[in-house]
Formats: structure tokens, sequence, C-alpha cells
């Protein structure tokens, strides 16, 4: 029995030993914080102040207000215009100020460039300053999205994040086919594209790789193939170049207003006559855009066309922009413009009773509607090439959708 005693006695204290250090191990753990990181930085003993950099204020200012001495202050703008130029701050980007908790010392302060470029400034040591340039993770995915236009491209990209960059970079992409003021219910689009996102969150539209574009029961496409120039550029499916030598329109995110015809109230004049142009209703100081290269032939005051400059171009062209406010910078009779250079900007001068571009186009002399002038493409796919462009188009049609045999 005695024995027996014993042995449960030290049973029982094994039993408390081990009991007593797991119950320490566990304590341990509980007390052992949670490391938290920051621009690369651990921020655990620190105060993290959030806001933005403020106007009329100087990295100087801010700095000074914040306890550092002159001397380092003085050292920090006279040295860090290799990872941050002070001329180039702006009011309203993000700044993190990290400030001990113990004497409420700025220890680091935090520039963000962008959403993923920042600049820290490590001032823990005033004698000893150091500045460095550092990047957030950067995520790269590729995403497919589709769209039907119900009133606007604007609109039918909204559900993006991205939705403002892609309607205009998509804009752009099919500003050579396809009128976006004459977009109509049911058009719809698909787009591939690249976006950067940082901390989950969708922060820059790196690219467009490919779409297509539905317009009025036509695919309109978009394929990334190198050019002659040996840049890459985008072709139709058909191997023909999506770029041409008239713009579709000569303005962007505008609504036509009055279309091309031979009898028209004047809403001046009030009496019935041809109106052979189309007007676009947009903001006074809208950019307007020369739709070709050519030569400006016409530029000033002109009655009731107001300011208007007049561009010739090859295969006996001539584009017309009327009521403009103002004229583009260095534009001159006998200039030569480049496609879509700014020529000028939306006014109301001349007979006029609002805001608009009246915009014409002549052949040969004669007036011709603008949004039906179907404009010759550039230089299209190398023959020797078209194997390769045709095995691309197919693989990314997989994905976009089917196009006529032809």
């Amino acid at each position: 029995m005695k024995k027996l005693a014993n042995c449960l006695l030290s049973l029982l204290f094994i039993f408390l030993i081990y009991s007593c250090n797991n119950e320490e191990k566990e304590e341990q753990e509980e007390v052992q914080e949670e490391t938290i990181i920051k621009y690369g930085i651990q921020v655990n003993d620190f105060e993290i102040i959030e806001s933005t950099f403020p106007k009329n204020k100087t990295l100087t200012e801010i700095f000074l207000e914040a306890g550092l001495p002159k001397t380092t202050v003085f050292y920090i703008t006279q040295n860090c215009d290799s990872v941050l130029n002070l001329r180039k701050i702006k009011a309203g980007n993000p700044i993190t100020k990290m400030v001990c908790k113990m004497d409420s010392t700025l220890q680091y302060f935090v520039y963000e460039i962008n959403n993923i470029e920042h600049v820290i400034f490590d001032v823990r040591d005033s004698a000893n300053v150091v500045f460095y340039k550092a990047r957030k993770p950067v995520e790269v995915r590729q995403t497919k999205y589709y769209g039907e236009i119900t009133s606007s491209l604007w609109n039918a990209l909204a559900g993006q994040e991205m939705g403002a960059g892609l309607a205009v970079e998509m804009s752009e992409m099919f500003a050579w086919s396809i009128d976006f003021f004459g977009l109509q219910p049911g058009d719809w689009f698909k787009v591939v594209f690249t976006e950067e996102f940082v901390e989950g969150k969708s922060v820059n539209l790196k690219s467009i790789d490919y779409a297509v574009f539905n317009h009025q029961g036509k695919d309109y496409y978009a394929i990334p193939f190198m050019g002659s120039n040996g840049k890459i550029e985008f072709f139709d499916a058909d191997g023909n170049s999506a770029k041409k030598a008239f713009l579709k329109a000569p303005l962007k995110f505008a609504r036509v207003s009055s279309g091309f015809t031979s009898a028209r109230k004047h809403p001046v004049l009030r009496i019935v006559r041809p109106h052979y142009g189309v007007d676009y209703a947009a903001p006074t100081g809208t950019p307007v855009m020369a739709i070709g290269h050519g030569v400006v032939i016409s530029k000033g005051y002109s009655g009731g066309a107001g300011n208007m400059v007049k561009i010739k171009h090859s295969n006996n062209y001539v584009s017309s922009y009327m009521h403009l406010s103002k004229f583009g910078s260095g534009i001159q009779q006998g200039s030569r413009v480049s496609q879509g250079q700014v020529i000028g900007y939306v006014g109301s001068t001349g007979l006029s009773t609002g805001p608009h571009l009246d915009f014409r186009i002549y052949q040969n002399g004669t007036p011709v509607n603008p949004l039906k002038v179907v404009s010759p493409p550039s230089e299209p796919v190398a023959k020797d090439k078209l194997p390769e462009f045709k095995a691309l188009r197919d693989s990314l049609v997989q994905v976009l959708g089917t196009i006529p045999k032809k």
C-alpha cells in the first residue's frame, strides 16, 4: 500500500509540473503580440497617423511642425530629389506618420506618389536620415468583361472599378471604325484587359489586350499583332489596321444634336435650309481634334460659322470645324496637322444658340455625310505574316466569340 501511495504521489507531482508548464506556455503565447507590417516596416511600437498632404504647405513645414531639427530638414530638402521631386508633391496624396508611442516623436514619414509607389523617410536618427522609394506588392490579373449598351459605353462599364479608363481606352481603340455618338441599345462588346491590384484593390488599367465590339449587328475586332513599324498594333479580323485615314468623330464624349440633312430649320434664322454637317453638343472648351493628317487651308472668323478651321486631306477631302471658342496652339493657315491633334475648342461663336461643334466633310468640293464616310485603312498585316496572324486571331476569337467565315 505504501508503494502504491508513493507511486500515486509521484504521478500527481508529474501531472502538476506538466500542467504548470503548459499553462505558462499558453500564457506566453497569449502575451506574444502579432507582428504588424506597413510599408515593409514593423509598426507595433508606433502610433499610425494617416491623412493627406495638406494644401498650401510644404514638406519642410510638415517636418518642422513634427519637431525635426532645422539642420535635418534642410538636409532632407537639399538631397531627396533623387527619390522625390518636391515641386511635384500633390496636395491630397496620402501621407502616413509613424510616431513613437512612448514620446510622440516622429519615426517614419511616408508620402504616396501614386497607388503603387511611395517614398519613405526614416527619421529615427536625426543625424543619419534615410529616404528611399519603394513599391507596394502588385498583383497582375487578366479580366474578361462583357457589356451591353443601353445608353452609353460609359454606363455599360460602370460595374468595373476601371470603368472610366476602359471607356476612354476602348473609344480610342475603335475610334476609326465606330461612331461612339451613334451607339444603339443592343450593341455589345467583350474586352480582355490587364489590371494591377494592390492589397486586393484594382489600382491601374495596365492594358487592353484584345476586344470585339458589335455595333448595329457588325463585329469589329481589335487583335494585337506586330505592325510594319515593329510595334504591336491592333488589326481587324481580316488583318486590316484598326487605324484609318480618318477618325470617326473629331471630339470625345459628346452627343449628336443635329445630323446631315438637305432641309433643316435653322435654330437662329428660323428658315429651312440644308445642314451639310453634324452638330456635336459639348461643353465650351471641349478639345476638337483633326480627324486626319492634313494642311490648314483656312483659319479665322467666318460670319455665321464663327471661328472656323478648314483642313485639306489626301484624296481631295476637306474637313471643316465651326463655332469654335478658340483655336489650338500653333494652328495657322498653311500649318500641317496630325490626326488627333487639337485644332480648337468647342464654343458658340457665329450664329449659334449654344456651345456645339458643327463638323463637315467635303470630297471634291461636295459635302458628304461625316457619319457615313468610309475611311481607307492604314497598312495591313504583311502577306507573309498572315498565317501567323490568323492563328493568333483564331485563338483569341475562342475567348471573344466567332467571326464570319470568308
